[in-house]
């Protein structure tokens, strides 16, 4: 090893990093642009850099990519703040289409070992993943991803006193929160109507304001926003002082544009306060609907929920009028029956295999299971079979016993094609009573199975669960039962070992452990309260085949999968496998 790279390792290694020794090679002293041109190294002395290690074929990169080419494009200008895109790609025909959409420079693609060593220098577990240096090569954070989603240009110099200034604004806007410092930018006062007129944000003040976060192409904030302008026009034409301001996170402006099926007001169309906003209110699922008092103050942090049960009853919104909200839902609770929660109008009956209808009636005084479900989603698949297994072994010891469909299908051919591997009834496709049945009992994923009992009260909305863990032996459902089937395992637990060794975990002990819901790694199948667990390694294993005398792997006869060269990949970010 000569001095000099003697030298530039002891750099590479430091705090500071000189950008010539990290970024060159020994037959290489410059980066490209995309269309080939050379740029010399020692031309960045001086600036901030941020190094973006993605790859075209990683999702959350694909999507994360224009944010930050946004970004760049505004700070560019200022001549001193440049990115080096750092590929993770297979082949070079993949980095030139997926650097063709950059407008900053690149480590070449044929110089792998200079990448690799950058990848190692900088520990990338993820993609994407940018790190962010000073002008003098220090690092000021490995976190630039989330710092730009976060504060955008807004952020930059991107060093920790920018950050922190950043966060101390946002605490402070908290406690001093209006409608204004909500809503108001650095470039615009005002929110638009449907036909794109100005409406000064100052005109909402003293007003009860719901802050609509929507995404159009999704179903779930699709379905919802008829009912919430229902709400809205009866409140409106009551002489309510209430508006609704649309926070659209739509991609598409024909989607945003879908927004408004009613005289309501929105950001425009992709706002840079929309994504600012869902992160100050800490959106987490849609529809939310953050309620802001006359005051300006955060009344309540999302009232879809209450709209979609209770819809204009939830107005004004505030803790008395939930408080006494609640007290209504307990009482319908208390008179709940079967009849109540499946005859709707004109619609009394469900349908059996040969399409014949079955009154409700027919049904009272069984439990009965609402099976939500639909043949395009896998997870649903997956369960049906052991559901049937469960059903047909409880009908053959109790006929007080029935499972009834309630399809997500998108189409009658779908609906039929699956109810076709199911033995039990069903509420005809596309019927009204599916989406009233979904508000009332919370479905927000499917499958879901909710137990009714014998009096049309609700046991337990966890049956997928009970199936999963304890088949057919977990009817009816009840706590009762649950106390049964755990004093079952504690007396079944006696006879078993403290601690065993097993061929599928060599590298430790197995300890008898109490867990709630775990997938055991032999069998893949959900188990429940006892499992032989290793805490360092979380893995697991159900007694019965930690203690079977087969201890074979099944993952010996299986192929594996074939992630993208030993990467996996999420809604957000690819990891190492």
């Amino acid at each position: 090893m000569t001095e000099a790279d003697s030298n530039s390792v002891e750099t590479i290694n430091g705090d500071c990093h000189d950008f010539h020794s990290l970024l060159s090679s020994s037959n290489r002293d410059f980066l490209v642009r995309n269309n080939g041109d050379p740029v010399k190294i020692d031309s960045l002395n001086g600036k901030k850099l941020g190094l973006y290690f993605s790859a075209s074929w990683c999702g959350p990169c694909r999507r994360f990519t224009p944010t930050l080419v946004e970004v760049y494009s505004e700070l560019s200008p200022k001549g001193d703040f440049e990115i080096i895109f750092v590929s993770g790609d297979h082949d070079e025909e993949s980095f030139n289409g997926y650097f063709s959409k950059m407008p900053w420079l690149a480590v070449p693609f044929s110089d792998s070992e200079t990448r690799n060593r950058l990848d190692k220098l900088f520990k990338v577990m993820g993609i994407p993943h940018l790190v962010l240096l000073g002008e003098n090569g220090k690092v000021l954070t490995d976190e630039g991803v989330g710092i730009i989603r976060e504060y955008g240009v807004e952020g930059y110099p991107f060093n920790p006193e920018k950050i922190q200034e950043l966060k101390d604004l946002e605490e402070k806007a908290k406690t001093e929160q209006s409608i204004r410092t909500i809503l108001v930018s650095r470039s615009r006062d005002f929110v638009v109507t449907s036909d794109g007129n100005k409406v000064p944000v100052s005109e909402l003040e003293g007003k009860t304001v719901g802050l609509y976060f929507s995404m159009s192409s999704f179903k779930a904030s699709a379905d919802f926003t008829s009912k919430l302008a229902e709400v809205y026009k009866k409140l409106k034409e009551k002489g309510e002082n209430f508006e609704i301001v649309v926070i659209s996170l739509d991609d598409e402006e024909e989607s945003f544009k879908e927004s408004f099926v009613a005289p309501w007001l929105a950001l425009p169309f992709k706002d840079k306060s929309c994504e600012k906003l869902a992160r100050y209110f800490e959106l987490s699922t849609l529809p939310t609907v953050v309620i802001i008092g006359p005051d300006g103050k955060t009344l309540h942090s999302n009232v879809a929920e209450a709209i979609e049960g209770h819809g204009i009853q939830a107005y004004p919104f505030s803790p008395e009028r939930f408080a006494e909200l609640a007290e209504i839902e307990k009482a319908k609770e208390a008179a709940q029956t079967l009849e109540s929660i499946l005859i709707s109008g004109d619609l009394d009956f469900v349908i059996g295999k040969d399409g014949a209808k079955v009154q409700v009636t027919e049904l009272v005084g069984k439990t009965v299971l609402l099976y939500f479900s639909a043949h395009w989603c896998p997870p649903c698949r997956g369960f049906t079979p052991k559901l049937v297994e469960a059903y047909k072994k409880i009908k053959a010891k109790n006929e007080a016993f029935e499972v009834v469909f309630v399809s997500s299908d998108r189409d009658q051919a779908s609906f039929e094609e699956y109810y076709s591997e199911m033995p039990w009834l069903a509420l005809p496709f596309g019927d009204a009573r599916k989406p009233l049945l979904s508000r009332k009992f919370k479905v927000r994923g499917i499958p879901m199975l909710v137990a009714i009992g014998p009096t049309g009260k609700t046991v337990t909305k966890e049956t997928r669960n009970l199936i999963m863990a304890h088949g057919a032996d977990a009817y009816p459902f009840t706590e009762e039962r649950l106390k049964e089937i755990e004093a079952q395992y504690e007396e079944m637990a006696k006879r078993w070992p403290e601690k065993l060794k097993h061929e599928l975990h060599k590298e430790h002990e197995l300890v008898l452990t109490r867990r709630s819901y775990y997938n055991c790694d032999a069998c893949d199948e959900q188990g429940q309260v006892w499992s032989f667990y290793c805490g360092e390694c979380d893995f697991d294993l159900h007694p019965k085949c930690a203690l079977e005398e087969d201890k074979g792997s099944k993952a010996d006869d299986e192929e594996e999968g074939t992630p993208k060269e030993g990467w996996v990949c999420d809604g957000e970010v690819c990891t190492r496998a």
